[in-house]
């Protein structure tokens, strides 16, 4: 079978880095809508998206704070428009799931368990804040475990997969994940096709090792057989080398300032587009064609854009 065109994800601002680590981190509505938009048109055909606070740039989980940049998201692009069910450190799941609940898009990201989410390394490379809040948050990290019981996904399974709609992004921080999820698969509360986000390099879950990676793919295609389709956030540094790794091997992939500020050692990303023109120059290179998001709604029994409530 020939392969299929490579999935461009990107994760335009997220709830791990702060302002103060890069001037060109999206913080305002309008920030977030053109990073988006101009991302779209450089090629990725998924567009996963948090919320942030104007004033300070913490993340916000409000609906109204993405009701402020996901209309003007959605008449620009085709992109596939997926809000996180992930939110932000001290969220509650209410809190995680407001967004999705009344937005009702046609994904949503979902963690795959709770785990220890270490952040706290970062204080270590700066020493000036803009805000006060910023090393506060990161240090919280040391004593933090991110939350998503068995009783917590079977809630979000519900609500935002049953109950409006919505598609997952499965984010899977270690191999325990993908039976996490084989354990919903086996009792019907998911279904194929399954979209399975490997992330790779965060504090407390699996390594950016390749090793790791072949890992991951073989236990998903072991679990999950023809049902998988599945992509890899390499974090930080490892962004580039792991997406290209993975398209080689016939996944799809994930850029985005949530995952890195950088494009190249020690050279800060001056957009989120310039990531994926990046990454989709590294995949035409190697002959690797680039899914448009039609494909994605075909591939991921989408329930398509017009069926949102934004």
């Amino acid at each position: 079978m020939p392969a299929r065109p490579a999935i461009i994800t990107c994760a335009v601002t997220g709830s791990i880095h702060t302002p103060s680590m890069s001037p060109h981190l999206p913080v305002t509505a309008e920030q977030i809508a053109r990073e988006a938009i101009e991302a779209a048109e450089a090629g990725a055909a998924i567009l996963h998206l948090h919320a942030r606070d104007e004033a300070d740039g913490r993340p916000e989980p409000n609906p109204d704070a993405f009701l402020k940049f996901l209309p003007e998201i959605k008449a620009k692009t085709d992109a596939v428009i997926n809000i996180s069910t992930g939110g932000g450190q001290n969220m509650t799941v209410d809190d995680r799931i407001r967004a999705a609940k009344r937005l009702q898009p046609e994904m949503c990201s979902l963690n795959m368990g709770s785990m220890n989410f270490g952040l706290f390394p970062i204080l270590d490379k700066r020493k000036e804040w803009a805000h006060a809040w910023e090393p506060a948050y990161l240090e919280s990290s040391r004593d933090f475990i991110f939350r998503n019981t068995f009783k917590d996904i079977e809630r979000i399974l519900k609500e935002v997969g049953d109950g409006c709609g919505a598609r997952f992004e499965f984010e899977c921080y270690d191999v325990g994940h993908l039976y996490n999820l084989a354990h919903f698969a086996d009792r019907k509360l998911v279904r194929g096709p399954l979209f399975v986000q490997f992330i790779f390099g965060i504090l407390g879950g699996i390594g950016p090792e390749t090793e790791n990676l072949v890992f991951m793919r073989q236990t998903a295609e072991r679990l999950f057989g023809d049902d998988v389709q599945w992509s890899v956030l390499g974090a930080g540094r490892h962004q580039m080398n792991l997406g290209a790794t993975a398209a080689t091997m016939g996944g799809n992939v994930r850029v985005g300032l949530e995952d890195s500020v950088y494009i190249a050692k020690g050279e800060l990303a001056t957009s989120n587009a310039q990531q994926v023109r990046k990454m989709r120059g590294i995949l035409k290179d190697l002959s690797i064609e680039i899914a448009r998001p039609e494909d994605v709604r075909e591939r991921l029994q989408l329930k398509g854009k017009g069926n949102t409530s934004f």
